[in-house]
């Protein structure tokens, strides 16, 4: 996943900027923080990516709650598409390794 080293920063506007808060109370900071998660772990998630490439994210806030993330990158900026925490069968493949 080569295009990641391109990336500097995340892209909040209307669309994006308040929607996991109302849906799932994950603050646009706790997005960002997984990313910087040393034991994140990142996939490609082919399933919805017909109009753009899609990533899942999987990893830790600063105050240890798991979340699970589903993004795009547009012009070298995250785009963060829906936040929530993680289910149990996601705890599990995130504690592996």
């Amino acid at each position: 996943m080569k295009h990641f080293l391109k990336v500097d920063g995340f892209q909040w506007d209307t669309g994006n900027i308040n929607k996991n808060w109302l849906k799932h109370k994950v603050s646009n900071e706790e997005c960002e923080e997984v990313f910087f998660d040393q034991g994140k772990k990142l996939l490609a998630d082919p399933l919805h990516s017909s109009q753009e490439p899609r990533y899942l994210i999987i990893g830790k806030t600063k105050q240890q709650r798991l979340l699970f993330v589903v993004f795009a990158l547009r012009k070298n900026k995250i785009r963060i598409i829906s936040a929530r925490d993680l289910n149990k069968r996601e705890r599990k493949l995130y504690e592996k390794n």
